[in-house]
């Protein structure tokens, strides 16, 4: 794919105010690199990317080569016994006695909950994304369908965190022995399989035994029936798992379930056996879960930030037995970091993308603390499918790659070549972002509209869906390929600019069109330049016309005006700065939008939308927003 190019020189102008179509303003040599989501083999060596071949999407990655830590011959057969079946007292202590039911140790929790929750606990209510449910009204069981959001509060026990976290632990023990009494006497055993019911699910039980045995003192404090009861149940769960850990609903509810598994293992008596099967297990699903960038395979900040708890919480319980980890758990927890800071805007707070709302700062960053990793975001997070482009004051996230495959999508999303941009501590542009916060003060009915293409501040052609969204967070057919490059442009006189140019082929086949974006991000962070085309897809463009909408989802707190001629719009940010946003392709409409803020609660917001009729042969649309004075 070649654009103009004179002498070989890559030029740029900066103090071009119109609209104009991008061909036209740089004079540059683009080389393709092309993401293809035919599934890949599971390869253990990662071939090298050049110029012009073919890379593959964080969804199709070649797995992340982790070894199971380095045991001897009689930890090797302790292991594969213990898959088999064998009990681990009879391979820990054949001839001896049986071991009592008991904790091992007592477990320092560093990942952080919310006292806002808590104390919504100590006075009756959970509290989730902003909506309150009354502990009394909630029926334990499973039988009554609930939200999913609450759902998973209830039956993984998540809640013990933000307990411990709003007060002393003896006026939290009353409130956790009152809910737990009231989940185990409708839960009393676990059944012959999984997804009888949304508490036993391997996600849900991995987490719920997680939580208790890092959380034990909250639940283990009582009167000496409900301990028992606890114990014994504790260790019930733990034997379910063992068995149905690989019926996992998807990679990071396998992963909750192995490191629940390797918990029981450091914190149960006679545990070696079940310890040693866990770290083989874990191991192996971690690298089915992430890309060799640390992306998960879902591309969603939410999974990101949950793989990253789990193996922090898990790490804790191996310090509370002062045992080292294995090696290969702190490097993953290494790779998760970064991924998950490239999609930080200036404040801190993440970019809503792949079902996640815009989770603040302070939450992201006493998770990065809770991990003891110290690094800088990835610039290109090219496997995961993200760009991120910083200049000065100014951030720009770009969605550059398909949504997820749906045994990976939880929530999956038709955001490709979407994108978000932030300046200061404030967004200009974003995503509604929140379908998966759907059940709280969001409407449960929303989600499906949250994940559309529509939803996310790109192009749209007959309002379809550039990848179809299913039911239950599936997804369709639509994107597989995209063409992704980046580079940085120079201008004659020193200054620079990052250009972003990505494509899809989700319209091909029902319109025969191609979208491609091009954004380029100047050094200073005054201004983005972008133009949208739409080039068909075969040979000869077919005839007729379709219509298309240009979506500029804006900020909650941005105040927006257009402009007499109908081709722009003022737009005025809190911190006094007035940005222009002019339009090469049509007129501009203020339409009213939804924004999900960083508790999942819905916001009220505008968006701008340039639509119109385009030729089936393609067309292109340039615009500019510039940060004026």
């Amino acid at each position: 794919m070649t654009l103009d190019t004179h002498n070989g020189s890559q030029t740029w102008n900066p103090d071009e105010d119109r609209a104009i179509p991008l061909a036209e303003a740089t004079e540059v040599r683009v080389e393709d690199k092309t993401v293809d989501t035919t599934p890949a083999p599971q390869l253990r060596e990662e071939a090298p990317v050049a110029t012009g071949e073919q890379i593959e999407p964080g969804r199709a990655l070649a797995l992340v080569d982790f070894s199971p830590p380095a045991v001897g011959a009689g930890e090797r057969l302790i292991r594969f016994a213990y898959r088999l079946g064998v009990p681990g007292t009879m391979l820990t202590a054949p001839m001896g006695k049986k071991s009592k039911t008991r904790l091992l140790a007592t477990v320092n929790n560093t990942v952080p909950g919310s006292r806002v929750a808590g104390t919504a606990l100590r006075a009756g209510h959970f509290l989730v994304h902003g909506a309150k449910t009354p502990i009394a009204q909630v029926d334990f069981h499973g039988a009554a369908r609930v939200s999913p959001p609450l759902e998973a509060v209830v039956h993984s026990f998540s809640w013990l965190t933000d307990l411990e976290a709003c007060a002393p632990r003896e006026q939290g023990v009353p409130v956790a022995e009152r809910i737990l009494t009231s989940w185990l006497q409708a839960n009393p055993k676990p059944p012959a399989k999984p997804g009888k019911g949304p508490a036993w699910n391997v996600g849900h039980t991995g987490m719920r035994l997680m939580n208790w045995l890092v959380h034990a003192p909250l639940i283990l404090s009582g009167e000496k029936a409900l301990r028992l009861r606890t114990l014994r149940h504790i260790n019930e769960t733990a034997r379910w798992l063992d068995r149905q850990v690989h019926h996992a609903e998807d990679g990071l509810a396998e992963v909750a379930g192995w490191c629940a598994v390797i918990a029981a293992g450091l914190l149960l008596p006679d545990g070696r056996p079940r310890r040693l099967y866990g770290e083989a297990g874990l191991i192996r699903a971690l690298g089915e879960l992430m890309g060799d960038d640390g992306g998960v395979l879902s591309r969603s900040p939410l999974a990101q930030m949950e793989a990253i708890a789990l193996l922090v919480r898990l790490r804790n319980c191996y310090q509370a037995t002062r045992r080292d980890p294995p090696e290969a758990i702190e490097r993953v927890i290494e790779m998760l970091v970064p991924p998950l800071l490239a999609l930080t805007h200036g404040d801190g707070s993440l970019g809503s993308w792949q079902g996640a709302w815009a989770i603040n700062g302070d939450d992201v960053s006493a998770l990065v603390a809770a991990s003891g990793v110290r690094t800088r975001p990835l610039r290109d997070v090219r496997q995961w499918g993200y760009q991120r482009a910083v200049a000065q004051k100014t951030i720009l996230l770009f969605d550059t790659a398909p949504p997820p495959m749906p045994s990976h999508a939880r929530y999956g999303c038709a955001s490709t070549l979407a994108f978000e941009m932030s300046h200061g501590g404030h967004r200009l542009i974003v995503n509604c972002g929140g379908a998966a916060s759907g059940g709280g003060l969001v409407p449960v009915r929303l989600e499906q509209g949250l994940r559309a293409t529509a939803a996310h501040s790109t192009l749209t052609i007959d309002d379809a869906n550039s990848t179809a969204i299913l039911i239950n967070g599936m997804i369709g057919s639509g994107v597989s390929q995209v063409d992704i490059d980046r580079k940085t442009l120079q201008n004659e006189n020193g200054s620079n600019a990052t250009r972003l140019e990505a494509s899809h082929n989700g319209y091909a086949a029902r319109y025969g069109l191609t979208h491609r974006r091009i954004l380029i991000l100047r050094d200073d962070g005054t201004e983005l330049r972008g133009e949208d085309l739409l080039l068909p897809s075969g040979r000869k463009g077919k005839r007729g016309k379709v219509g298309y909408a240009l979506r500029f989802h804006l900020g909650h707190e941005v105040d927006v005006a257009l402009t007499e001629d109908g081709q722009g719009a003022g737009l005025a940010l809190p911190d006094g700065s007035y940005w222009q946003f002019r339009s090469g392709g049509g007129d501009v409409s203020i339409e009213d939008s939804l924004w999900v803020d960083g508790h999942g609660r819905p916001q009220a917001t505008q968006q701008l939308v340039v639509q119109g009729l385009v030729s089936r042969g393609g067309g292109n649309f340039g615009w500019l927003l510039k940060k004026m004075g």
